[in-house]
């Protein structure tokens, strides 16, 4: 793991100690802004986020107890930054109250430089570890074999073997391949092989992220920057710093978005929302969509110089339909997952359910097979699962008006979209909630393809 580096706001009243932690806390790679104010560091404190805050305890006008004070009543703990707090004059009192009011590390004065670049470390580490915890909490994390790619035909064979290579390098990596093939946990798997697992994964889904939010969600904001922006916030580029990014349904974004992620790839470094200060990030990119983003190219949707920074290494994932044979593992997978998860006792899938499954021909993939596969377990009347508790979508109509199916690809694309949003909607009985869940979709891209082929 690399050495953590950050931002630090350095505050202390005498300007001798200030220039020399300060060049000491630079020449360590940190980015250090240096106040002899109280008054000033508050005002930073409220204007930019920090990683750090290294505060003297006695300065004219407050010192340092009142200000970690302020800090703690004004500033979410998981927006704060970590506390060290210095003291010529320590008492026990002095250090548990500031211990109470979430400082990482208490110093007395004098003390060798050397301390406050490791207390400074270990308060990096801290809040990365912080970070990441509040994230995966947040994620609704679930455990596979293999990183959850099951099979063990010749595609999944290939694409593991890809995985294994891919993890090795930082390229940027496109992931493609129809809705429910799997594009996050195939992202998954790079990160988890490659030299930065132990470092974050953010994963993105950009549709499901209102267009005029998506911007302050991937590279943060400043307080004030916009209507409702109560305090400075980190973007999901930063909290990826020294990891990796997953953007998932990349084709979603606007063409002003895009400009900006561009930049991204091309120079590591962007700025938050209504802030002029440049932060620089070390993070590899993935992304992933089901569009065809060479034909949003030629439409002038997409970006073409973003397009080509995004598939260095592109990745096409292949439907279920040109799997079969690893259909009964997938179902035997998710028989277990969701038995499991319902308290249900479920002892084989019977050979006539298990027939239907393999010969349908999954518009929806993977993800609607587990959708089949937990609603049969939630309606099997016995331990077995019968050709009675298996439910899917109808099956797909065979050639087009005239016998025969059009030869355009972007035609059967397109007629493969709309029947299966006109499906789901009648499978839902009209609501758009739970025809986006049945298409594994979110609710936002749904609006788009009603409104892409007038599906009322």
């Amino acid at each position: 793991m690399r050495s953590p580096h950050g931002s630090v706001l350095l505050a202390d009243d005498e300007e001798g100690i200030l220039k020399t932690l300060g060049r000491a806390l630079r020449e360590d790679g940190h980015a250090v802004v240096a106040t002899a104010s109280a008054a000033e560091a508050q005002r930073l404190l409220a204007e930019r986020p920090f990683d750090v805050f290294v505060v003297d305890h006695r300065m004219p006008g407050r010192t340092g107890l009142e200000l970690i004070r302020d800090l703690a009543a004004a500033v979410p703990e998981g927006e704060r930054p970590q506390v060290i707090m210095m003291t010529a004059h320590a008492t026990v009192e002095n250090a548990i109250e500031a211990m109470k009011l979430g400082a990482y590390d208490f110093l007395q004065k004098p003390f060798e430089v050397d301390e406050l670049l490791v207390a400074v470390r270990r308060a990096l580490e801290h809040q990365s570890l912080s970070r990441q915890h509040r994230y995966l909490l947040s994620e609704r994390e679930e455990e596979f074999d293999h990183y959850g790619i099951v099979g063990r035909s010749r595609a999944v064979e290939d694409l593991l073997r890809r995985i294994e290579l891919v993890a090795r390098s930082k390229s940027t990596v496109l992931i493609t391949g129809e809705t429910g093939t799997g594009k996050e946990l195939v992202a998954r798997a790079i990160h988890a092989r490659s030299a930065q697992r132990d470092m974050p994964l953010i994963k993105v889904n950009c549709a499901a992220i209102p267009e005029a939010l998506l911007e302050s969600e991937l590279f943060g904001h400043v307080k004030g920057a916009f209507t409702g922006a109560t305090a400075n916030r980190r973007g999901r580029f930063a909290l990826a710093d020294g990891g990796t990014i997953f953007l998932d349904e990349i084709g979603t974004l606007g063409l002003p978005v895009q400009a900006k992620l561009l930049r991204v790839l091309q120079e590591r470094e962007f700025e938050p929302v209504g802030s002029e200060r440049t932060e620089s990030v070390d993070v590899r990119v993935i992304a992933a969509t089901n569009r065809d983003l060479r034909a949003m190219v030629a439409d002038g949707r997409f970006q073409e110089d973003l397009f080509y920074r995004l598939s260095v290494i592109p990745i096409e994932l292949p439907p279920l339909r040109d799997r079969r044979e690893d259909v009964p593992l997938l179902v035997e997978h998710f028989v277990k997952k969701h038995a499991q998860r319902v308290g249900r006792r479920i002892d084989a899938v019977a050979p006539a359910a298990l027939e239907r499954l393999s010969t349908y021909p999954w518009p929806g993939n993977v993800r609607e097979l587990e959708n089949a596969v937990e609603r049969a377990v939630v309606l099997a009347s016995g331990t077995v699962i019968d050709a009675s508790s298996i439910s899917m979508l109808e099956p797909a109509p065979g050639p087009a008006p005239g016998g025969l199916p059009s030869a355009r690809l972007h035609e059967n694309v397109e007629w493969a979209e709309q029947e299966s949003v006109r499906r789901a909607l009648r499978l839902a009985n009209g609501v758009k909630k739970d025809a986006a869940e049945v298409l594994g979709i979110s609710q936002r891209a749904l609006s788009y393809y009603l409104a892409k082929y007038r599906v009322s």
